[in-house]
């Protein structure tokens, strides 16, 4: 699964000749067409087609008609997965990370790349398993329980730094 592997890695944003690395500190799986919470469960539509591949593109909508939501394309052509980007060191949230990061909704279907001007990057840290906390996923009771208690959501917490059992 990619989603845990994202973790460490670095999301680069450039505005203009500027860039800037942000770690990725939590990610969240959306795993094929029978995955309920995943928008692929209710068949291809043109909103959702980068969803079924190929690996390597943005998928990005709108939630609550507010926040916009970062995903990462994640399997081959076909199969319908995508990873959601929920936070990066020092922004807590998928639609403050968008907002922070002044990531809009023009990054829908590009190629995760440097010349789209967002791309993921392996600066090398390395993420022990132990620093991985998995939950269940977020929002999305509506799947039922099978699909909203699967443990798809991926937090990094380094060693050494404090779990309080109400942030998971």
């Amino acid at each position: 699964m990619v989603a845990p592997d994202l973790l460490g890695k670095y999301l680069v944003v450039r505005n203009g000749k500027h860039e800037s690395g942000y770690m990725i500190t939590e990610t969240e799986a959306y795993e094929g067409i029978d995955d309920l919470a995943s928008h692929a469960s209710r068949g291809m539509t043109p909103r959702i087609k980068i969803m079924f591949g190929p690996a390597g593109y943005f998928y990005m909508y709108l939630i609550y008609g507010l926040h916009h939501m970062l995903n990462i394309i994640t399997h081959y052509k076909g199969i319908p997965s995508a990873v959601l980007l929920r936070s990066v060191q020092g922004v807590a949230g998928p639609g403050r990370l968008t907002r922070t990061l002044d990531i809009t909704k023009k990054c829908n279907t590009q190629l995760v790349a440097k010349k789209s001007g967002l791309w993921v990057e392996d600066r090398g840290i390395i993420v022990a398993q132990s620093e991985i906390v998995k939950t269940p996923r977020l929002g999305v009771a509506y799947a039922g329980s099978l699909w909203s208690q699967k443990l798809w959501r991926y937090v990094y917490v380094p060693q050494g730094e404090r779990i309080l059992k109400n942030n998971f």
